[in-house]
């Protein structure tokens, strides 16, 4: 395989569709389906023939396993079997190793991944998770000993009632299983089976992904990192921080700003309401627009394409999808009402935030005026959960 051809870290992490991926050098990354179409846990695969017959073994799974250690795994592998030995023949130990607890190799897995999450956040959800649903069943047992069924009895009870959840603590077990693989505990990711089992949707509705809104600071901190069009970037910042729908921000215009009140009109023509709707406006949404008004003026579309033309929603989902968020803009508004509930905001008033349509009419215009500056201390308490720096 030519060089130019072969894998790097920046395209693994942007691989979006489940297939198998040739490095070269008998070396593959397989990357499976999340049960929804999407991208799921990695893993890296060699296949290599010795005398004759073909092998294929699992070399643990990625980002545990790194690229360069993949590569030199297979390479260790190939300049055996070309010294005729089988490196695939495991040998019978002198001395019997027991493998760590699932609780121990939680802990492995929590070290290693701990140098590249940005603060501590990842890890308490990772805790968190594991420690409610996981550990209680599987935290005694030795890696080498967990099966399918050990680990389809902690997501089976959360799968349907706590779906994002449950897909979380799969993803977390599977990391685990995968470091077991590349520590030599067991040649098999037990999860892999999972998907064919645990049922693919609750309902016919199918719901915009969202991100827990845990883990909304760090879809942002990953998107700034990004090197995407830089309106793309803070139009997407700015849609989490006023919690609206993804054309009302990328149709947004400068003339919708009001100054004098803070507050941002869209106009009903652009609601799916058809009233209009008026946002109030955080300290850090006005960082976003004087970062949008500083590279592009103070004219026209706020964040506008590299044409000058509206932003595409593709172009923001996308832009999720590359960076390694699992959500897509729309299922911002429901981290954000997910936020409110647990942060006590009253159901009216983090509705209102949101332009559902009130039946009442009367009611209605009661949330639009009495309700506004209630909801622009609950969106300053928002973005600051949200940009905790």
């Amino acid at each position: 395989m030519a060089k130019a051809n072969r894998l790097t870290t920046r395209k693994i992490d942007r691989i979006a569709t489940p297939g198998t991926y040739g490095d070269g050098n008998t070396l593959f990354l397989k990357v499976r389906n999340d049960g929804n179409g999407g991208r799921g846990s990695a893993q890296w695969v060699q296949i290599l023939k010795i005398d004759g017959k073909r092998y294929e073994r699992g070399l643990g799974g990625y980002p545990i396993v790194t690229l360069e250690e993949a590569r030199q795994v297979a390479f260790d592998n190939r300049r055996k079997a070309k010294h005729g030995e089988n490196p695939f023949e495991k040998p019978a130990p002198a001395v019997a190793t027991l493998a760590p607890t699932f609780k121990d190799a939680m802990e492995a897995v929590i070290a290693i991944q701990r140098g590249d999450w940005r603060n501590g956040k990842s890890e308490k959800q990772w805790r968190a998770s594991l420690n409610a649903y996981a550990v209680p069943k599987l935290g005694r047992k030795r890696v080498d000993a967990i099966q399918t069924a050990d680990v389809l009895a902690v997501l089976n009870p959360i799968w349907n009632a706590k779906r994002e959840t449950a897909s979380r603590v799969k993803q977390r077990i599977s990391a685990i299983m995968d470091w077991a693989i590349a520590q030599g505990h067991r040649q098999d990711n037990p999860v892999a089976a999972v998907d064919r089992v645990l049922p693919k949707s609750r309902n016919g509705r199918k719901h915009h992904r969202a991100v827990p809104f845990a883990e909304v600071a760090d879809a942002i901190a990953a998107v700034r990192d990004s090197k995407a069009h830089l309106a793309t970037k803070l139009a997407f910042e700015f849609l989490v921080l006023t919690a609206a729908r993804s054309g009302e921000v990328r149709m947004a215009t400068w003339d919708e700003i009001d100054w004098e009140k803070d507050v941002w009109r869209i106009p009903a023509e652009r609601m799916k309401a058809k009233v209009e709707h008026v946002v109030p406006l955080c300290e850090q949404a006005y960082d976003v627009l004087m970062q949008a008004r500083d590279e592009y003026g103070n004219s026209g579309l706020i964040f506008p394409s590299p044409s000058r033309k509206a932003l595409s929603d593709n172009t923001v989902s996308k832009l999720l999808r590359e960076n390694g968020v699992d959500g897509v803009p729309h299922g911002f508004r429901s981290s954000f009402r997910d936020w409110a509930a647990e942060n006590g905001w009253e159901r009216d008033i983090a509705e209102s935030a949101l332009a559902h349509t009130i039946k009442n009419a009367v009611e209605a215009a009661y949330h639009r005026t009495s309700y506004l500056e209630k909801r622009r201390r609950m969106m300053a308490q928002w973005a600051e959960f949200c940009l905790p720096d």
